[in-house]
């Protein structure tokens, strides 16, 4: 039975990663330190470590566990929070990954999967849909630090001949994702609507985005460890659906009685976020299968099994 360690694997992807490999006979461990992830999230015969990445204990773990494989989940990534505070930012999310990556370079790492980002990476498109070799351009110390992460990565592979992929996620959504940050507004729309609150659009609402359901996210991560070797993938549906569309589609399936109230713009806020998914589809063998109408009902349908209208 192969060993995976999944960083972040209480939280909403990372999780539903865990879910898959757990399926498929592997034997997952989990490193979360649940500042963001939830015990309810973490699949039974998973086995838990509570710690942060950043932990000195992370060395003494793979010495003992020495893990083949590590999906890296685990992430500050408040895009907000990152522009108000680049330092703690920089902290989780790039020594974080070092602290890893020395650890497991001593202690026999033989392929790492690392949770990027598209949008944040790539800034506002000089063409759409962006693909790999867009220009990057991030605009938040997030979007930097997971630029960074790649470019270690890329060091640790040349270095030490630890092979990766990076998946560079377009906006990702469905069952557990968390309504009460900033990164996740299918899920903040749909529990306020559920809850009988008003949602508000920031700004004019035509700003569009690429959302990708998580369990073809998960089936993005399960191509990546079947892939033999290194690389940047895009992983989106190519599709551009503004703010006021999944508002509105959002609407039909809750309460059709919602009003539309935009507030004010978003300080630089990005305009349009849309990925091409051509390489992964020709290296992974991967392509989204799940259409936003079919993603969002599944989602909705979840959350309403939990939320109380009060």
């Amino acid at each position: 039975m192969q060993k995976v360690l999944v960083t972040g694997g209480a939280g909403f992807i990372g999780s539903h990663v865990a879910d898959a490999l757990l399926e498929r006979g592997y034997e997952v461990h989990i490193l979360d330190d649940f500042s963001s992830g939830r015990e309810e999230n973490v699949p039974a015969g998973a086995v838990v470590h509570r710690m942060d990445v950043r932990d000195e204990a992370v060395a003494d773990l793979f010495a003992r566990e020495r893990f083949p494989i590590l999906i890296h989940h685990a992430a500050q990534m408040d895009v907000r929070r990152s522009v108000a505070d680049p330092k703690f930012d920089a902290d989780v999310n790039i020594m974080g990954l070092l602290n890893l990556m020395e650890a497991g370079r001593q202690h026999g790492l033989q392929k790492v999967i690392f949770a990027s980002t598209g949008g944040a990476i790539y800034g506002e498109p000089d063409y759409v849909p962006q693909d790999e070799d867009h220009p990057v351009r991030p605009l938040s110390p997030y979007g930097i630090t997971k630029l960074a992460s790649e470019k270690y990565l890329y060091f640790y592979e040349q270095q030490y001949g630890i092979p990766y992929v990076a998946l560079r996620y377009a906006n990702v959504y469905g069952p557990r994702q968390n309504p009460h940050g900033e990164a996740g507004v299918v899920a903040i729309f749909t529990q306020r609507m559920l809850e009988g609150k008003q949602p508000v659009i920031y700004g004019s609402g035509e700003q569009t985005r690429d959302f990708v359901y998580v369990g073809d996210v998960v089936e993005a991560n399960l191509a990546a460890l079947a892939y033999p070797g290194s690389g940047v993938f895009n992983i989106g549906t190519g599709i551009e659906t503004s703010v006021n569309q999944l508002f509105r589609t959002l609407r039909d399936l809750i309460n059709p009685e919602v009003p539309e109230v935009h507030g004010e713009a978003k300080p630089g806020e990005q305009q349009r976020s849309v990925l091409g998914y051509e390489r992964a589809r020709r290296e992974l063998g991967w392509e989204p299968r799940v259409s936003l109408q079919e993603g969002l009902r599944r989602t909705v349908e979840w959350f309403r099994a939990r939320v109380t209208v009060g």
